[in-house]
């Protein structure tokens, strides 16, 4: 049983949700549009103001898929009405980053600049040179972009130099002594 799967999506009443026949959803609201396409053996209904998910058998995969996909169309919705934000920041001397247009430049150290092509639908702010803050309403995206970021120049277990997630703990190794 998928306690989660049977859990009604509210739906806020900014938001527009359109569910067609071969099961592709649509959510519509004031941070953007996002769409999906349900996975078989799961159908979706709407009534009043919340979504309500139910599949057609009762193998493992299909139950798994049941809670999957009402927690996906659950993000759709709080992304489309709040949206999502990771942050990042970066720790290390000389080590900074700007937004120029449609990239993120980033100082890491090396002989060269990395510059990061911004996706579309997600914004990258970035304060104090050091803070980058990623938003956008789809929740896998803006993770995603922020893991690539962070993978240019993971923090290192020694200084503790690199990108990292704002609270993320590292680590720390003791470095080599002199006998």
């Amino acid at each position: 049983m998928s306690r989660i799967g049977n859990k009604a999506v509210e739906i806020p009443a900014k938001v527009k949700i359109n569910i067609d026949g071969s099961g592709l959803v649509a959510v519509e609201g004031p941070k953007g549009k996002l769409d999906w396409k349900l996975p078989k053996g799961i159908k979706a209904t709407i009534s009043e103001n919340e979504v309500s998910f139910a599949r057609n058998a009762e193998t493992r995969s299909v139950k798994a898929l049941h809670g999957l996909s009402r927690a996906l169309v659950h993000n759709m919705v709080v992304g489309v009405s709040e949206g999502f934000t990771r942050n990042l920041e970066i720790e290390g001397v000389g080590f900074k980053a700007a937004v120029q247009g449609e990239n993120l430049n980033l100082s890491l150290g090396f002989s060269h600049p990395v510059l990061f092509p911004i996706p579309a639908g997600i914004k990258i702010t970035v304060t104090d040179n050091t803070k980058i803050a990623i938003t956008g309403a789809d929740k896998k995206t803006v993770g995603q972009v922020a893991a690539d970021i962070r993978a240019y120049y993971p923090p290192e277990p020694y200084k503790g130099k690199g990108v990292r997630y704002v609270g993320e703990q590292i680590r720390r190794k003791e470095g080599k002594t002199v006998q």
